[in-house]
C-alpha cells in the first residue's frame, strides 16, 4: 500500500486556502487498562503531573465533542472537496480519540482521580458556549484549541525526556496515538475558519482568551484532583513533586514560543512545521513491528487500518 501522504494546507499570498494533500482517514484503534495494570502516580511517580495528565485526559471526551460540533456546523459550507473530505477524517479521529478517553477515564476514576466530575463540569461549560456564543466563535475556540493540543503533541513526539515520563505502556500508546492525529489534522478547524469568512481579531482575541482560561482551569483542576489524594498531604512527596516542575520538559519556552505563533496576523499551522514527525513515526507507529500495530482492530491482517 503506498504510504499515507500528511494531511497539509497552506495560504498564498492573496489569503487563499491551498490544499494539498489526501483526505484524512480515522485509525480504527482499541486500548485496555487490565485492574492493577497502573501504579496510583503513572507519570513516572510523580504526585503533580500525575494530576495533570488525569485532568487533561478527563476534559478531552467532551472537548473533541464541542470540535466535531464546531466544524460540522460548516460542513455545508465548505465547497473544496479536499477540505470536506479532511473533516470527514478530522470527525472520525477526534470521535474516536473522546471514546477512548472515555474509557482511561473511568479507569483513573477507579483509581481516584475525579474524572467524572470534571468530565460533567467540561459539558456544562462546553454546551453553554455551543448554545449561547455565535458559531464562529466555537469554530475559533476549536481552531486554537487544536494549536494547543498540536502544540503539546509536537512535543510528546520530538522530545525523549517528555515521552520517558510515561512509564505506562498502555498511556504512552495512547497519547503517542492521540499525539500523532493531532499533529496530522491540526489545520482543519483553522481552514474551515479561514473558509467561511472568520476574522483575524476573532481568531487571535479567542486564543488570547484561551491563553488565560486554559491554564487557569488546568490549574484550578488540578488542584482540585490532588486535594482527593492522600499523598499530597505528605510534605516530602509534594516537595519532591513541586521540585521537579523546574525540569519538567513539558514547561520550556519552546512550547510557550509556539503557543505564542498563533496570534501573529497571517499565522497559519503549516508555518510550524511538523511533516517530518508524521513520516517518522507513521512507521514507528503503525508499521508491521509498530509500537501500536496489534492496538489496531484486526492487528496484523487488517493493514488497510494502520494508515
Amino acid at each position: 500500500m503506498d504510504a499515507e501522504q500528511p494531511a497539509i494546507s497552506s495560504t498564498d499570498d492573496a489569503g487563499v486556502v491551498d490544499f494539498k494533500a489526501a483526505p484524512i482517514r480515522a485509525r480504527r484503534i482499541k486500548f485496555s487498562y487490565p485492574q492493577g495494570s497502573m501504579n496510583r502516580h503513572y507519570v513516572s511517580d510523580d504526585l503533580i503531573m500525575s494530576h495533570v495528565v488525569s485532568m487533561l485526559s478527563s476534559v478531552f471526551p467532551e472537548g473533541e465533542d464541542f470540535f466535531i460540533r464546531s466544524v460540522k456546523y460548516y460542513k455545508d459550507e465548505i465547497a473544496h472537496a479536499t477540505l470536506r473530505a479532511q473533516v470527514d477524517g478530522f470527525i472520525g479521529q477526534e470521535a474516536t480519540h473522546g471514546r477512548e478517553h472515555r474509557e482511561i477515564n473511568e479507569h483513573l476514576q477507579e483509581m481516584g482521580y475525579p474524572t467524572r466530575i470534571n468530565d460533567r463540569l467540561t459539558k456544562r461549560a462546553l454546551a453553554m458556549i455551543y448554545r449561547h456564543a455565535p458559531h464562529k466563535f466555537s469554530l475559533a475556540m476549536t481552531a486554537g484549541l487544536e494549536h494547543y493540543t498540536a502544540t503539546l503533541a509536537s512535543l510528546l513526539l520530538t522530545n525523549t525526556e517528555a515521552r520517558a515520563l510515561l512509564t505506562s505502556d498502555e498511556v504512552r500508546g495512547l497519547l503517542l496515538w492521540h499525539a500523532y492525529e493531532e499533529v496530522e489534522h491540526k489545520a482543519v478547524a483553522f481552514d474551515v475558519y479561514r473558509t467561511i469568512g472568520g476574522s483575524e481579531a476573532l481568531r487571535i482575541g479567542t486564543m488570547r482568551g484561551i491563553h488565560i482560561t486554559f491554564l487557569g482551569l488546568v490549574t484550578v483542576s488540578t488542584l482540585a484532583s490532588m486535594l482527593t489524594d492522600r499523598a499530597t498531604y505528605n510534605p516530602a512527596r509534594l516537595l519532591r513533586s513541586v521540585a521537579a516542575m523546574r525540569t519538567n520538559p513539558w514547561i520550556n519556552r519552546d512550547v510557550l514560543r509556539e503557543l505564542g505563533t498563533y496570534t501573529r496576523r497571517g499565522f497559519h499551522p503549516s508555518d510550524n512545521p511538523t511533516d517530518y514527525l508524521l513520516k517518522t513515526w507513521r512507521s514507528e507507529l503503525f508499521g508491521d513491528q509498530g509500537i501500536l500495530t496489534d492496538n489496531l482492530v484486526g492487528g496484523r491482517q487488517r493493514r488497510s487500518d494502520r494508515c
